[in-house]
């Protein structure tokens, strides 16, 4: 059986494998921004806080996909939710670093009209210090999104969902009559998936910052 044939006879399940991958993604990535960007506020004015932040999440990505997945498989079990844990804490790195550079990277001049104004200290950070820092933000979900595009291949050693279980069951049964098809198809899913949601982000970008700022 060719490649096209495969792909024609199992569309409906290769569909599927596409939402739960992206589905998979897009929700670690969300929930990832949430907690970066928490902690990304409680941290930039502090030059230790926002060290210690950075290489904590940095030490989390030194952590090999299978090492950390055999890490919470006793603790979560087999399951989406070993593979969104192990996700969201991938995702951090990149959305923690860019949003202590973009509030880092504010002008005290705008903060300190904003407080002359009569901002509330929340006032500023909701209304002016994130409002600038939103493009970095942008970028840093950008790129953790492309990175567990990848990773969430591997989470389906701990039986995660997507094109994961098409790429290890042709790795796994390779020789056999269609291990080379399941292969190329989940890694070619995967791909265009990953060039679809950075296609999304673009559209983000455009809708969402400014046209002074995208400069």
């Amino acid at each position: 059986m060719n490649l096209f044939e495969y792909i024609s006879d199992r569309a409906s399940k290769l569909w599927l494998e596409a939402y739960l991958h992206t589905s998979m993604v897009v929700q670690c990535t969300v929930l990832a921004a949430i907690l970066g960007v928490l902690i990304g506020i409680a941290v930039y004015r502090s030059p230790v806080g926002s060290a210690v932040a950075t290489a904590l999440a940095s030490t989390i990505l030194t952590v090999p996909s299978f090492a950390l997945l055999g890490l919470l498989i006793p603790i979560s079990g087999l399951g989406p939710t070993t593979a969104v844990i192990a996700l969201v804490l991938y995702g951090l790195l990149p959305i923690v670093r860019n949003t202590i550079v973009g509030l880092d990277g504010v002008d005290p001049a705008v903060t300190d009209a904003a407080r002359g104004i009569g901002m509330s200290r929340f006032g500023v950070l909701t209304r002016v210090e994130l409002r600038l820092a939103w493009p970095a933000i942008l970028a840093g979900m950008r790129v953790a999104t492309q990175m567990l595009m990848g990773i969430a291949v591997i989470s389906a050693y701990a039986k995660g969902p997507g094109f994961g279980a098409e790429v290890f069951s042709g790795l796994t049964n390779a020789g056999s009559t269609n291990s080379l098809n399941q292969a190329v198809t989940g890694t070619a899913g995967v791909v265009i998936l990953a060039l679809l949601l950075d296609g999304v982000y673009v559209l983000i970008k455009r809708f969402t910052v400014s046209r002074g700022v995208r400069g």
